[in-house]
């Protein structure tokens, strides 16, 4: 049987989870759905190794955090690099489907 001390506890609980956890879950959700890397740091903890973050990233996205929100990511030269080639193919791909539509002159290799 459940002493009524346990039971006002239990309650007292219930009412605290109904309170906060309705206002702390979008908080934490809007948190971890704006966070694109699986790790994080803080400016604090860049500032102090930025070698040592770099290298323990093994290649991954470092979130940089300042009060516990995203201001920065750090990413390899090479993943960066890529991601401007995957840009630069993406903004190619859009100029050529504007342009599909339009007339087409024919040149020949002589004329260029």
């Amino acid at each position: 049987m459940m002493h009524v001390e346990s039971f006002s506890k239990s309650l007292q609980l219930e009412e605290l989870w109904a309170i906060f956890v309705p206002e702390i879950i979008p908080k934490l959700r809007s948190f971890m759905e704006r966070l694109y890397a699986r790790a994080s740091v803080s400016i604090s903890e860049l500032k102090e190794n930025p070698s040592r973050i770099i290298n323990q990233s093994e290649g991954s996205p470092v979130a940089i955090l300042n009060h516990n929100k995203p201001s920065a990511y750090l990413i390899p030269a090479e993943t960066f690099e890529a991601l401007m080639e995957k840009l630069e193919d993406y903004e190619l791909g859009r100029i050529v489907k504007e342009r599909e539509h339009e007339p087409s002159l024919k040149i020949s290799l002589d004329e260029l």
